[in-house]
């Protein structure tokens, strides 16, 4: 499944109404942002049962400041629509399944 965008509009449904969600706080300038987005997306490939969302921090600086983040990257993950996972910085692709294990053994 392809990364999703999410906005102010669309974000407390996906978190409620889907088992896992990941997203990724993210900027067009930010080096590690561009980065880790292909390692992200092929996850979203991998994982057919997590929603993989992404909010673009600049388009959406409101939804961002209420998710209190810091700095981009930052990974958060949802499951039951609780917070499980919040961690600013590229993953690499081995800590990323390893991650999305733990997430999915909870």
């Amino acid at each position: 499944m392809a990364t999703q965008a999410l906005s102010a509009q669309n974000f407390e449904d996906t978190i409620t109404k889907n088992p896992i969600v990941l997203i990724d706080f993210w900027a067009t300038w930010c080096g590690p942002c561009r980065a880790f987005g292909p390692i992200y997306e092929k996850a979203s490939g991998e994982h057919d049962d997590i929603v993989f969302a992404k909010v673009d921090v600049d388009q959406e600086q409101a939804l961002a400041q209420s998710a209190q983040i810091q700095a981009v990257p930052t990974l958060m993950a949802f499951k039951d629509g609780k917070v499980v996972f919040k961690q600013a910085g590229a993953l690499p692709a081995p800590a990323l399944e390893e991650l999305i294990g733990k997430i999915k053994a909870l």
